[in-house]
């Protein structure tokens, strides 16, 4: 599918809140009935387990969350991880998100850590702070 990416007025606004306000350390997004256009499905203040939670069993998820957890030091960080979720049954839609996934890297510039998780222990929370600190 060689569609162009789009991110909704709502996906920049809720990536805004993310990064600007810091209202908000999660939104998961998810295509639109609309082709090649992104839009958030949860936009929250998630714990680790409630991100795990929300991941669905057969569908894919583009996600961006503000990781926080404290370095070896002792000192508080907050890093923000973009994660392409792809569960096994999802394989359908792979090359879809796949696309949406390298347009969120070319829209968030500045996030180096990057992930594709395809099961929940993918996204233990002790790789994912190996994978930021």
């Amino acid at each position: 599918m060689n569609t162009p990416i789009g991110l909704s007025e709502g996906c920049l606004t809720a990536l805004h809140s993310l990064r600007e306000t810091r209202e908000i350390n999660t939104v998961i997004l998810r295509y639109a009935d609309a082709p090649g256009v992104l839009v958030p499905e949860v936009e929250g203040n998630l714990t680790h387990d409630e991100l795990v939670q929300a991941m669905p069993s057969d569908e894919p998820r583009l996600v961006v969350h503000q990781l926080s957890f404290a370095s070896p030091e002792g000192t508080r960080r907050n890093e923000e991880l973009l994660i392409f979720w792809m569960p096994p049954d999802a394989g359908r839609h792979e090359e879809t998100y796949t696309a949406g996934y390298d347009a969120l890297k070319e829209y968030l510039p500045d996030v180096h850590v990057h992930l594709t998780a395809r099961r929940t222990g993918q996204l233990e929370y002790g790789r994912l702070v190996a994978l930021a600190g």
